[in-house]
């Protein structure tokens, strides 16, 4: 099994991050898995410099051949202004849609205040919805009190880590559709 964590965090360290990375970690001890992370701000001058299809450098590619290659992913983002972050919708946008239909995914959120916790159901689920990727219901929204020098504080939020891991595995569990010959 493959389980690949991308974070839309620009800043380094981030909280988002962190709670990507807390998933990631549960998720390698709950099954044994390849576990790896994507991390925008890592590459974020070649993402935000690339404008077309045909011209995504090596290291963006690279990205999407993990993500390409995962059975789990979790999506992680801080909310900024109401949304998650310009690189990362970029980063979605520039997919082929169809290399990642059949995926399941954790959706995560970090931010200042719980109003901003709708992201997850209002922008992160549908973006994923479109994608063809099933989420688990449980989505994980921490505030940024619920961090201690960038480290996951909450017992609480680590309990809803488990309950949408639980959520998650049981997805990649069912079987897949088989598609009808013409």
């Amino acid at each position: 099994m493959n389980i690949v964590g991308v974070t839309g965090s620009l800043a380094s360290p981030s909280r988002t991050r962190a709670l990507v990375e807390s998933v990631l970690e549960k998720a390698g001890h709950r099954q044994p898995a390849r576990v790896e992370l994507i991390d925008i701000a890592d590459f974020a001058k070649d993402l935000g410099s690339t404008v077309a299809f045909d011209q995504i450098p090596p290291v963006v590619a690279e990205a999407y051949a993990r993500l390409a290659a995962a059975d789990l992913i979790v999506i992680g983002t801080p909310v900024y202004k109401a949304s998650y972050t310009g690189l990362l919708k970029h980063f979605f946008d520039l997919i082929d849609p169809k290399r990642l239909s059949g995926k399941v995914a954790i959706l995560v959120a970090t931010g200042g205040s719980d109003q901003h916790a709708s992201v997850l159901e209002y922008q992160l689920r549908p973006l994923a919805s479109f994608f063809g990727i099933a989420t688990a219901p449980t989505a994980i929204y921490a505030r940024d009190n619920e961090f201690l020098n960038y480290q996951l504080t909450s017992e609480s939020i680590a309990g809803r880590i488990d309950q949408a891991l639980s959520q998650a595995f049981s997805l990649l569990q069912e079987p897949k559709p088989v598609a009808l010959a013409a």
